[in-house]
């Protein structure tokens, strides 16, 4: 079981960063790829980046691809999610999730994923 806490979220104006973070529970954390994903009002939770087990390898969605980076420290079972450049079509509610998948395709799926965390609101006012 894991227990998924996401925080940093909030109100920021168009142009700025903010970061995001996840904290998981649990002892097993490092067995799980990570991944970010949003849903806007209206709108599908859609696929934003997922980072692998270890750290070393990363997988990008086209759509904030090069504002953001991802990452994760296994010893404090936290992953970030460090966004810049922010627009106000990111705005939406921004989820953690755990993955036991191994490819990217299935990692990368809104219904594919373990654990999911309650989500933490981003707000990019233009």
């Amino acid at each position: 079981q894991v227990q998924l806490v996401e925080s940093g979220g909030g109100l920021v104006q168009a142009g700025g960063s903010l970061r995001l973070s996840c904290a998981a529970s649990g002892r097993t954390f490092s067995r799980y790829a990570m991944g970010w994903f949003r849903q806007a009002p209206g709108k599908e939770r859609e696929f934003v980046v997922a980072i692998s087990r270890s750290g070393d390898n990363t997988y990008y969605a086209d759509s904030m691809k090069g504002r953001i980076t991802i990452s994760r420290d296994n010893a404090k079972n936290m992953v970030y999610l460090q966004m810049n450049s922010l627009k106000p079509e990111d705005t939406a509610v921004y989820y953690c999730a755990a993955s036991s998948r191994t490819t990217w395709a299935r990692i990368a799926s809104p219904h594919d994923n373990d654990y999911w965390g309650q989500g933490t609101q981003v707000t990019v006012s233009s």
